[in-house]
């Protein structure tokens, strides 16, 4: 039977809801701010591997240079307390530290110490006052706090070299002199790492 005319004709429900058009928005709202948090997890975990990189190189760095040091004021210790009976096995233990140009020219580098001690004949005792690294050389000279090497200066052998600067003092009993003569030591000391052993390259006494 056909409907009067006039009279308004109900329309079937509609199947959709609210609810369900928002819940694909809100699946995607979930899935951008999931994959922003991944990005910031993988940021935080590259930033702290740096963090801790450059911590551990710093600290080797340090541990390196700490040892530089040690090698530079023990080398020192020797000379400065060579006496006229421990001349010769001093400068024996001397020459077993150094490397490169040093090494090659040791008798005339120590010359003047040795020919010191043997005219004073004098009974010796030094200690070390200061160390500290003046200047660094690694394989890229020029780098900032870096002076440019010499072929004079740096061991061929050597993977770098530290220049050193040692204050010392020694107190000297000539024979035939009552009274003790002092002695203040500043010496340059290149240190250069040969295979992993720091050793002496160069010897220059400060005036």
């Amino acid at each position: 039977m056909s409907e009067p005319p006039g009279t308004l004709t109900r329309m079937p429900d509609d199947e959709s809801t609210p609810a369900d058009t928002d819940h694909g928005s809100d699946i995607s709202g979930y899935g951008i701010a999931s994959a922003v948090a991944g990005v910031i997890a993988i940021v935080a975990v590259v930033l702290a591997a740096l963090i801790w990189t450059q911590h551990r190189s710093d600290a080797d760095e340090l541990r390196y240079r700490t040892g530089a040091m040690q090698a530079a004021a023990d080398w020192t210790s020797v000379l400065i307390n060579m006496n006229k009976d421990t001349v010769d096995a001093s400068l024996a233990q001397l020459h077993e530290g150094t490397v490169g140009q040093l090494n090659a020219d040791f008798d005339a580098a120590v010359r003047p110490y040795r020919e010191l001690v043997q005219k004073l004949q004098s009974r010796t005792t030094g200690q070390v006052d200061s160390v500290a690294v003046e200047f660094v050389h690694h394989e890229q000279p020029g780098s900032e706090g870096q002076r440019p090497p010499s072929s004079s200066d740096i061991s061929p052998f050597a993977s770098r070299t530290d220049t050193v600067l040692v204050v010392a003092t020694s107190v000297s009993e000539n024979a035939g002199n009552d009274k003790p003569q002092t002695v203040r030591w500043t010496l340059r000391l290149d240190v250069s790492d040969v295979d992993g052993k720091p050793m002496i390259s160069r010897l220059e006494s400060i005036r």
